[in-house]
């Protein structure tokens, strides 16, 4: 397959830009190809660390890929609403949204598979139904399409960011203002790749609105709301300014603080979805009550915040 790099692409690197343009295939898997010379630029071969000008042409030969096929698993699975074309499930953390390296069985799809037989198969063997994702330790509401109609009509709204997404999070530190917007570019950080970063003025675009709903001594609880959908996009964007995610140590959180339990997960949750029906168009919004061990913590911080002085 042949690719031109745009105007808008220069700076980005290859294996980024084989991956945003070719979402079906892990970036581990492209930048596989690259170095067995499956993917070159200009006809000559290339580093994945490649830097584009613009205007190349990337040439790609994927290589034959293991069949891998998503199977039905009896699983637990919330289900918080559904019609003739949605599902809306209560996600919890821990899980995996669909199957990938690593992760054959016990995701969300697996759920899925076994509860409702079938899914919008847009998303292909390993992702049916799937439109959007939540990170593996982020709790609450994930909408899933169940015919294909409704998958391209929810892929759209997605898109086009037309679905609310509204998000509670616990952060470290007291907010300089009641209420607030980030916008900052998001991408892949060149150095720790597990990590995203908002110091790279070529990511792509990015914004986060957020309402303090409790001061609660060195924490703030807050209603998150995003206009897109990037990878880790509240954790990088609190980060960047400087008020990390309670138990989010990817993104500078400490570790045990003194006088509150141990939470095994970062306090993100997703708690309300609302878009459009894809059959009527009508309105539909679907609620997530606050996990339960967030809101064993919310508590405990509600109840020893004048104790707390710092973390270990």
């Amino acid at each position: 397959m042949e690719l031109i790099a745009q105007a808008g692409d220069a700076g980005k690197r290859l294996d980024a830009f084989l991956h945003e343009r070719l979402p079906e295939y892990s970036r581990s898997r492209l930048q596989t190809w690259i170095k067995e010379d499956r993917a070159r630029v200009d006809g000559k071969a290339a580093r994945a660390s490649y830097l584009l000008r613009g205007g190349e042409a990337i040439s790609v030969a994927p290589a034959a890929l293991p069949p891998l096929k998503a199977e039905p698993e009896k699983l637990p699975l919330t289900v918080l609403y559904e019609d003739a074309d949605v599902i809306a499930i209560d996600k919890p953390a821990g899980m995996v949204v669909h199957a990938g390296a690593g992760h054959a069985r016990g995701t969300l799809v697996n759920a899925l598979l076994y509860r409702f037989g079938t899914l919008a198969g847009v998303g292909g063997d390993l992702r049916p139904g799937i439109v959007h994702r939540l990170d593996r330790d982020t709790s609450g509401v994930l909408v899933v399409a169940r015919t294909d109609r409704a998958h391209q009509s929810l892929a759209a709204q997605f898109r086009n960011r037309k679905v609310e997404k509204t998000y509670l999070a616990l952060v470290h530190g007291r907010m300089k203002q009641a209420h607030g917007r980030i916008d900052a570019p998001i991408a892949r950080d060149p150095v720790r790749r597990t990590r995203m970063t908002a110091k790279l003025s070529w990511g792509r675009s990015a914004m986060t609105e957020y309402r303090v709903l409790e001061e609660l001594g060195l924490f703030s609880f807050l209603k998150v709301r995003i206009g897109t959908g990037r990878t880790h996009q509240i954790r990088v964007h609190l980060a960047s300014i400087h008020h990390p995610i309670v138990g989010d140590r990817l993104y500078g959180a400490p570790g045990r603080i003194e006088n509150l339990p141990v939470l095994d997960r970062f306090f993100l949750h997703a708690h309300r979805l609302r878009f459009a029906s894809p059959s009527t168009g009508e309105s539909v919004m679907v609620e997530s009550l606050l996990a339960p061990e967030l809101a064993d913590f919310l508590e405990s911080v509600r109840q020893n915040a004048a104790k707390i002085k710092g973390t270990r």
